[in-house]
């Protein structure tokens, strides 16, 4: 059976086992954030631990040949079982898991990958593919329904190598597994970074970042994945899928955007061409200040069309600014910034404050100021907050979208009021922010936080009504149900109203030439 690593991740939250918070840690943590927030509890829940944790017995076993990469210990099952929304990690905070997989399997290479879906086409058993298991949407949870001898998780995290560097067309092939620092390291050593900084960096990988259309680090132009990759390369039950690896191509339908957002239901992603570029070493931002969060939306919208494309353009209001300790909430606050590694950068910045300017915007005349260091760091923290928020009776979750500029008051009015009317009924109060995260020449994607008094024991019921009536206010007012999170199972009945049926249907199609048993992550995308 496989062994375990010396650093194991830890199977309920965020990170790594060695970071997660001590139960007195927690409580001091725990003070603060009630007193800057106005709700939460310093008396904080603990943890249900590892090892009083009760699993079904495995329903399958694999065959010899891949004993060797397989196990179905109580952590490899616990800590594959779920991704790292809200509901995750309230589900395995309390122990409890629904459904967990029968086996983990950590193919070494290629070859393993063949071995495992040949396996379980066999057994007739569901394959998820698992990359940094980040996914908020339920992406990776193994809710396979019935019909199966059982479900195996296939982690890619020992494909995790940068095995070509092609300097002069500035290119890189890079194994799915190879999680964002590991990459980044690897081409750091060429001179060279691919660039996209999704907050899941930290643990979220190349082949889940293909599969689910990830946004990263730049906000305007290179905003998700796709526009990075040269070529990908899967391994379907009905064999490999790869495609010529090319600038660009006209040749009908392009086989990597169908891989591009496939979330595993197609194949299993196993290395890719993409674009990378040299560190950059020019930079040149700002924090402005706007007294309307309305103002700062159309100072965005100018700097989007002006073809200027900041690298960091995201708008936060006030509220949010508060709550991140990036303003008093008088005013929303724009974190603008430029880079390149070719040329100075200050003649882009310059236009684009002109541009706030015509809008109210006012800033401080030094290049970094505290108010964007407060957002950042924020920005960075709230990944390992979720475990905090929990134990101390705070619901938390978020959402995104994107919309066109002409829709976008009305759409956000629609959507913060749906959302604060539920808050009010299933929480008693709470709080709905909003920010940029990316902007185009014809509309924003705004992302959506909400906080709120947690009811303990009930927060999955408070999920289910919020994240409905969020869904609900984004579909009906012409939004798309995901920017960059993905669809997953926890999307998937307002992605069914969004796509155009005959899509549906060959979608469908192509799954059944490639997957005819049906066993890549059922569920997921479309019905097996």
């Amino acid at each position: 059976m496989a062994t375990e690593t010396t650093r194991r991740r830890n199977h309920r939250g965020w990170g790594y086992e060695d970071e997660a918070l001590s139960d007195d840690a927690t409580r001091e943590a725990a003070k603060g954030i009630a007193e800057h927030l106005g709700f939460g509890s310093a008396d904080v829940e603990s943890p249900v631990p590892l090892e009083a944790l009760e699993l079904p017995e495995p329903r399958i076993r694999p065959p010899g040949d891949l004993e060797d990469i397989c196990s179905s210990d109580t952590h490899a099952r616990a800590s594959h079982a779920y991704g790292k929304g809200y509901r995750d990690i309230v589900r395995a905070f309390r122990g409890r898991f629904d459904a967990v997989p029968d086996v983990v399997a950590t193919p070494r290479d290629e070859r393993g990958v063949e071995q495992v879906l040949e396996w379980c086409e066999r057994a007739h058993a569901a394959v998820i593919p698992y990359g940094g298991g980040t996914s908020v949407v339920g992406g990776v949870e193994p809710r396979i329904g019935g019909g199966y001898a059982g479900a195996v998780t296939l982690d890619l995290s020992s494909l995790s190598s940068v095995l070509e560097v092609d300097p002069i067309s500035r290119a890189a092939r890079i194994q799915a597994g190879a999680n964002g620092p590991g990459l980044e390291a690897q081409l750091q050593e060429q001179g060279f970074t691919l660039r996209h900084f999704p907050q899941s960096f930290e643990l979220a990988t190349l082949g889940g970042w293909i599969a689910t259309r990830a946004g990263g680090h730049f906000a305007t132009l290179y905003t998700h994945i796709e526009d990075l990759v040269e070529s990908v390369r899967a391994i379907t039950p009905a064999g490999a899928w790869e495609s010529r690896r090319l600038p660009g191509s006209g040749a009908g339908v392009s086989p990597d955007r169908m891989l591009v957002g496939s979330e595993g239901i197609l194949g299993v992603i196993t290395e890719a061409w993409v674009r990378v570029i040299p560190k950059p070493t020019h930079r040149a931002g700002r924090g402005v200040r706007f007294a309307r969060f309305a103002d700062g939306a159309e100072a965005v919208r100018a700097i989007a069309q002006a073809g200027l494309y900041p690298a960091n353009c995201r708008l936060i209001d006030a509220g949010e600014a508060k709550m991140t300790f990036a303003g008093d909430g008088s005013a929303a606050l724009l974190v603008l910034g430029f880079e390149s590694a070719e040329h100075p950068v200050d003649a882009w910045l310059e236009r684009a404050l002109a541009l706030c300017k015509e809008h109210g915007g006012e800033w401080d005349e030094a290049r970094s100021g505290g108010a964007v260091g407060a957002w950042r760091d924020a920005f960075l923290r709230a990944p390992y907050l979720r475990d905090t928020f929990v134990a101390m009776g705070i619901f938390s979750e978020t959402f995104e979208t994107a919309i066109t500029w002409d829709r976008f008051p009305a759409f956000h009015e629609r959507v913060t009021g749906a959302v604060g009317e539920a808050l009010r009924e299933h929480c008693g109060g709470g709080a709905v922010t909003c920010r940029f995260t990316h902007m185009y020449p014809d509309g924003p994607a705004p992302y959506y936080t909400m906080l709120a008094p947690a009811r303990r024991g009930h927060e999955l019921d408070q999920w289910d009504a919020l994240k409905g009536a969020a869904s609900d206010a984004v579909i009906a007012a012409g939004g798309t149900i995901t920017h960059h999170h993905a669809v997953g199972r926890d999307h998937r009945p307002w992605y069914d109203l969004q796509r155009p049926e005959p899509f549906a249907a060959a979608l469908r199609g192509a799954k059944s030439a490639v997957d005819p048993h049906g066993i890549l992550n059922p569920g997921v995308l479309i019905d097996p």
